[in-house]
């Protein structure tokens, strides 16, 4: 995985696994090259650069002094030297696919992109490595490969705003010769969202690190101010060409790790300041519950562990399993604003205590199949998220039939396949794409009560269409 800045908004293929695989191993470039452009006043890129007109020694000079300034800031030293290279557009497109290729393989990349399309977060067919290629490319000014330990930067930056690039990518690295980021970030593996908790902390570190670059003389810094925001370092984040493009959760999954993880950095390392780094590193945040609420990192709050049943042999030798894993809090508050607004969205997202979800396909008609399973922090909010996602269902399965309600128990038909939704004390599970009988089953493996049939509980609701 390699670290990079540009005009960043996050995109990495990792944390989609399910949503950051392919999202979050690329995202590090967007957000630096914002703020040089801010800086320089240009709108926009034109698309094919010319190279800077500083030699490779003036570029030397400026890395070796903002290198300096990074270690005096965060307190890490350099160990060994650091190889320090310029590199074209068509260079650093090479390298973008190289290390797609090298960090997942294309049924790894597949099965990420068609767990983003079954949870509404991606249209269908989207190609989402193309399109990462592109937008990579379009935002990538400079990057710190921890396989090589080497730090490259776009060529066609002026030397002025190379020096915000470098503040990032050098922190990363001064970071891995103390930390051995790479297997530091992998270590979370193969929980998603521990490894883009992991990931906001680099990012978000490495962020406020460039920030305290910009205060310097102030004698300010993001670790002692009460409050920062840093949405007002980067102006419109949406106007690059690629980015206008961009499905909102790509933007949202490329922001959160800068954004959101500076500001849990600048709590987890208050009051000490940048010399309880290393503390951070040596207790990781587990969730990106903790990265959005620095205060439950601080409190040791941690989430439960939520299981789902083995279905293989239900299923059949024609479904392929291509997906086990979770959303966490960042994953689900995605789910849910594809279909409401951040009002209600983030109060049901921050219910959140655990979740697993198991991703299957039909090998011969592609149908996806997917189970999931929410775990809750009340029964209050268990019951508030069943009557808000059972709305969400049938907005996203809009051609519906046979639509069954109850208090906390809903079905309905699809061309697809039937999707269930029953919620029970602080657990909901979800299938979609299934029928009664598998869904029975998993009910009944997870400890829930027996699921009602239509003609025989109170309190029922039966249409031929669902709305």
């Amino acid at each position: 995985m390699e670290f990079c800045y540009s005009q960043k908004m996050h995109i990495n293929p990792r944390a989609i696994r399910l949503f950051c695989s392919i999202l979050q191993r690329f995202a590090f470039g967007f957000f630096f090259l914002v703020v040089a452009t801010l800086h320089a006043q240009q709108s926009r890129a034109p698309k094919t650069p010319p190279p800077v007109t500083s030699s490779q020694a003036e570029f030397v000079q400026a890395a070796d002094e903002v290198l300096h300034d990074m270690s005096s800031i965060t307190g890490l030293s350099l160990v060994s030297p650091l190889k320090k290279t310029l590199r074209s557009r068509d260079e650093i497109r090479a390298y973008v696919i190289r290390q797609m290729n090298e960090d997942k393989d294309a049924a790894q990349r597949y099965a990420d992109t068609k767990s983003a399309e079954a949870f509404g977060l991606l249209p269908k067919n989207f190609d989402l490595d193309s399109f990462m290629v592109e937008l990579l490319t379009e935002q990538i000014a400079g990057l710190y490969d921890p396989k090589a330990h080497e730090f490259y930067i776009a060529n066609w930056i002026p030397l002025s705003d190379q020096r915000m690039v470098m503040a990032h990518e050098l922190t990363h690295a001064l970071q891995d010769q103390h930390f051995k980021i790479e297997a530091w970030l992998k270590a979370a593996r193969p929980n998603d969202d521990a490894e883009l908790a992991r990931e906001a902390f680099l990012e978000g570190s490495a962020t406020a690190a460039m920030v305290d670059y910009l205060l310097q003389g102030t004698g300010k810094s993001v670790t002692n101010m009460p409050e920062f925001d840093p949405s007002m370092l980067t102006g419109d984040l949406g106007s690059t060409p690629s980015l206008e493009k961009a499905p909102p959760f790509i933007k949202d999954t490329l922001v959160f790790p800068y954004f959101s993880g500076m500001t849990f950095t600048a709590a987890a390392l208050k009051p000490a300041g940048w010399s309880s780094l290393a503390k951070v590193f040596s207790n990781p945040p587990v969730s990106t519950q903790q990265i959005m609420h620095p205060n439950l990192y601080k409190s040791g709050h941690l989430p439960d562990r939520v299981s789902l049943p083995s279905i293989e042999t239900k299923l059949g030798k024609d479904w392929k399993k291509l997906d086990d894993n979770l959303l966490g809090e960042f994953g689900w508050l995605e789910v849910l604003k594809q279909f409401m607004d951040d009002a209600r969205a983030k109060p049901l997202a921050a219910a959140w205590e655990g979740d697993r979800y198991q991703l299957f396909e039909n090998q011969s008609s592609k149908r996806l199949l997917l189970v999931t399973r929410l775990h809750l922090a009340s029964s209050e909010q268990t019951a508030g998220f069943f009557g808000q996602y059972s709305e969400l269902l049938e907005k996203k399965h809009a051609q519906a039939t046979n639509l069954f309600r109850r208090p906390d128990f809903l079905s309905f038909d699809t061309l697809d396949g039937g999707v269930f939704l029953h919620c029970g004390g602080l657990d909901c599970v979800v299938l979609e794409g299934g029928d009664r009988a598998l869904f029975v089953e998993i009910n009944k493996q997870v400890g829930l009560e027996s699921i009602p049939e239509g003609d025989q509980k109170p309190n029922v609701t039966v249409t031929s269409t669902a709305r």
